[in-house]
This record gives C-alpha cells, sequence and structure tokens, in this order.
C-alpha cells in the first residue's frame, strides 16, 4: 500500500504542494525580491534630482502649463484631424499587409519551414525597431510630413498584428481545417471556410486596439517631425508657448478617450 492510501486510511490529507516546491517557491520569492530591492537602490544613485525636488519642480511646471490657452483651440483642429487621418491609414494597411504575413507565420498553416522561420524572422526585426526610430529615419527620407509618420506607423502596426495575429492562428481547431482537407478543398477554401470564421472575431479586436496604438504613436511621431498635432506641440514648447502646449494636450486627451469609447463600442458590437 502506497504513502498517500495509507494517509488516506488515517484520515489524513497529503499537501498540496511538495516540500520541494515550497522551497523553490520560496526561493524565487526572495530572489525577485532581492532583483527589486538591488534595482531600487541602484536607481536613486544614479537619479540627480532624486524626489527631493519633485513637489517643488510640478509646482513650476504647474504655474508655466496652467492654464490652458482654450482659444487656440479652432486653430489646431486640422492638424489633430491629420493626426486621426495618418491612424486611419496606417492601421488599415497594415491590417491588409498582416493578412499573408500572419497566415505564413503560423506553423499550423505554413508547413514549409524556411519561409515560416524566415517570415518569423523578419516580424521580429519589424518589432525591435522603434517607431520613433522609424520616423527619423524616414523623415530623413523624405522630408518633414505625414507621409514619413504612415510609413513608420505601418511598420510598426505590422509587428504588432501579424505577430497577435499569427499567434491566434496557431491557437484554432484544426479539425474543420483537417476535414476539408480531406474533402477535397483547396488551400484558400479552408482558409476562408475553416479558418476565418474562429479567428475574424479577435482580427477585429487586435485591429481596433492597434488603431488606438496609433493614436498615441501618431502624436508622438509629430515630435520628431513626422506631421499631425505632434509637430504643432513640438512648435509651441519650442517657443515656450506653455498655455498653448497645455491645450494642444488637453485636445488630445479628449480626442484619445472619444476614440477609445468609439474603438470599445465597435468591439463590443462586432465580436
Amino acid at each position: 500500500m502506497t504513502k498517500q492510501s495509507n494517509s488516506l486510511s488515517q484520515g489524513t490529507t497529503p499537501p498540496i504542494f511538495p516540500v520541494k516546491t515550497k522551497i523553490q517557491v520560496t526561493v524565487i520569492f526572495f530572489v525577485v525580491i532581492g532583483v527589486y530591492l538591488f534595482s531600487m537602490f541602484w536607481t536613486q544613485q544614479q537619479m540627480v534630482g532624486g524626489f527631493g525636488n519633485a513637489i517643488g519642480n510640478m509646482v513650476v511646471v504647474i504655474e508655466k502649463f496652467f492654464p490652458p490657452n482654450l482659444s487656440i483651440l479652432p486653430a489646431i483642429w486640422d492638424p489633430m484631424a491629420q493626426t486621426i487621418q495618418m491612424a486611419i491609414i496606417a492601421t488599415t494597411v497594415a491590417a491588409v499587409l498582416t493578412v499573408p504575413l500572419a497566415l505564413l507565420s503560423a506553423q499550423n498553416i505554413t508547413t514549409f519551414k524556411p519561409l515560416y522561420y524566415f517570415t518569423r524572422t523578419l516580424l521580429n526585426i519589424l518589432r525591435t525597431i522603434p517607431d520613433l526610430v522609424l520616423a527619423v529615419v524616414f523623415v530623413g527620407l523624405f522630408g518633414i510630413g505625414l507621409f514619413p509618420g504612415i510609413i513608420a506607423l505601418i511598420i510598426f502596426s505590422l509587428g504588432i498584428l501579424a505577430k497577435l495575429i499569427s499567434e491566434t492562428i496557431e491557437a484554432v481547431d484544426m479539425n474543420p481545417l483537417e476535414a476539408m482537407r480531406a474533402s477535397g478543398g483547396n488551400i484558400l477554401q479552408v482558409i476562408f471556410y475553416g479558418l476565418v470564421p474562429q479567428v475574424l472575431p479577435q482580427f477585429t479586436s487586435f485591429v481596433l486596439y492597434v488603431f488606438e496604438i496609433n493614436i498615441r504613436a501618431s502624436v508622438v511621431l509629430g515630435l520628431v517631425g513626422a506631421g499631425g498635432i505632434g509637430l504643432v506641440l513640438d512648435q509651441q514648447l519650442g517657443f515656450y508657448n506653455y498655455p498653448n502646449a497645455m491645450a494642444i494636450i488637453v485636445l488630445i486627451f479628449v480626442v484619445v478617450l472619444v476614440i477609445e469609447y468609439i474603438s470599445n463600442k465597435l468591439r463590443e458590437a462586432l465580436i
């Protein structure tokens, strides 16, 4: 009779976690705590002013930026609209280009391993390049304006979308796809009738999510000359027009909240 049966016969419950597992978890816990404490100590040593001057600096910043000059709002609607258009165009183009890339980077769809690893490597490279670096490169190539910002956002969105969609494809139920293949369906029929219905809700949700990210990213890209409201914000900060800059920040905040609300409602209606 085993130890477990003896413990059950005696009315005692065996431990949920073995002693070895408890020791490992305890060691890992204290190691993580030690890493956090060391990081906090090292970061504090590297900080010039620390937190001591934070409150005083915050008061100075508030005095400079408040109250915002809301009278300039009618003049900055066009740059704000350009920022939204940048995000819409970049997200739409990236969503179209994502479809073949996601299929090629899904292991259960692309059985030709060299093509699968090549596509995976390409997507990994795209994700490792920050969007600001892409914007700086394309601004240097094409000049200041919306076009370099759109190209940078397309590449930035491709890296995110293709990764998320490919992982979603790899998690689908393969039984319907195998049944269609066995019944004589070609690759396009298998993808359209067997794969798309399973992936479409997640695809829609991810596209809307990336659109929200692109709204924020397009503002930041404008700071390096990629057009839109970010370029105007950078100009106002450069001229030390802090009340005007605060009005632009307020407008960006309100627009982002409205777009997130609309995006959430669309996601709820489509999924």
